[in-house]
């Protein structure tokens, strides 16, 4: 750079500091707006200092602005304003964490990830998520005894993003036994990366689960993993009271592969919900046993377009497999 780029790029930094400090808050606030289109690597500075502003317009408006800056000084002070007495920084602050890519944010976040404050260990967890650092492990394993259940939830998604196995028991006890449907929920689907029956206990109870969701994340969990042991479980949630349930035991049931699941799926077949339809025809493509022809040609006259389209496929694949 030259002197006089120099000097006009000192002029603009000058400019834009005097506008930042005005005693005006729409003023500060235009300021950095107007830095958001101009912004490079420094002018983040400027917009650090006005994270620290007196309107909470400002610093919702800085925040959003440093999502795509990743300094250490920038991510201190966006942590800080987790506990901003404006709710819309608070939120604003914990979105920016969590769209944290660069590995060199980690130091920064695990300095916070025993924070007591529910608020503040969720966003800095999200923010951990992301950047599947191994040195989380161990503030997600110890989150998941923490008495808030976004708490855990969130702890639980750390684990299954660093499918570290340490987690596998852990994980077990909260998919048998938290209190919160949405944490048992999460911790079945974590499971998905055990990769052995020794978590096939956990995901039997979880089919048996009294909120429908868990029972839905299992019987996808089961097909994930192919676990032979749970083909009756998965059989008999082909019946269960909610469909979103069904059409997940149906997909892993074609994962399974299992000619025993041929019938119960044919039944399926004639349910009055088409996404259920379509997810029966596909498993018994996928299944690949020509008993299910006769029921799937008569499935071809199906009133919905998308599951004839399914039905044909599946009597391709059988065609294909003979």
């Amino acid at each position: 750079m030259n002197a006089a780029n120099s000097a006009i790029h000192d002029d603009e930094i000058a400019d834009f500091r005097a506008r930042l400090r005005d005693s005006d808050p729409a003023v500060r606030r235009i300021a950095v707006l107007d830095l958001i289109d101009v912004a490079g690597d420094e002018h983040a500075p400027l917009l650090v200092e006005a994270l620290a502003d007196s309107s909470a317009e400002v610093r919702l408006e800085a925040t959003r602005a440093l999502e795509a800056f990743e300094s250490p000084a920038s991510m201190d002070g966006i942590v800080g304003l987790l506990t901003d007495e404006d709710i819309e920084v608070r939120e604003a602050a914990a979105h920016a964490l969590s769209e944290l890519k660069h590995q060199d944010s980690a130091p920064l976040l695990l300095k916070h990830a025993t924070d007591e404050r529910p608020f503040v260990r969720v966003a800095i967890l999200r923010g951990l998520r992301e950047l599947k650092v191994p040195d989380s492990f161990r503030p997600a394993l110890d989150s998941l005894a923490f008495p808030d259940p976004l708490v855990r939830r969130e702890a639980v998604a750390v684990l299954g993003y660093l499918k570290d196995t340490r987690a596998i028991a852990a994980l077990m006890r909260l998919a048998e036994n938290d209190s919160e449907a949405e944490v048992r929920r999460a911790a079945t689907g974590a499971l998905g990366f055990a990769q052995h029956e020794d978590v096939l206990p956990a995901l039997l109870a979880a089919l048996n689960d009294g909120a429908w969701q868990v029972r839905e994340e299992a019987a996808t969990t089961v097909g994930k993993l192919k676990l032979l042991s749970a083909l009756d479980e998965l059989i008999a949630a082909l019946n269960d009271s909610y469909w979103q349930v069904r059409l997940r035991a149906a997909r892993s049931l074609g994962r399974l592969k299992d000619r025993r699941a041929v019938h119960p799926l044919i039944a399926t077949l004639a349910h009055e919900i088409s996404n259920l339809r379509k997810e029966s025809a596909l498993a018994l493509g996928e299944i690949g046993d020509s008993a299910a022809l006769p029921a799937l040609q008569l499935a071809e006259q199906d009133a919905d377009p998308e599951v004839r389209k399914s039905v044909r496929l599946a009597l391709e694949q059988i065609r294909a497999a003979e």
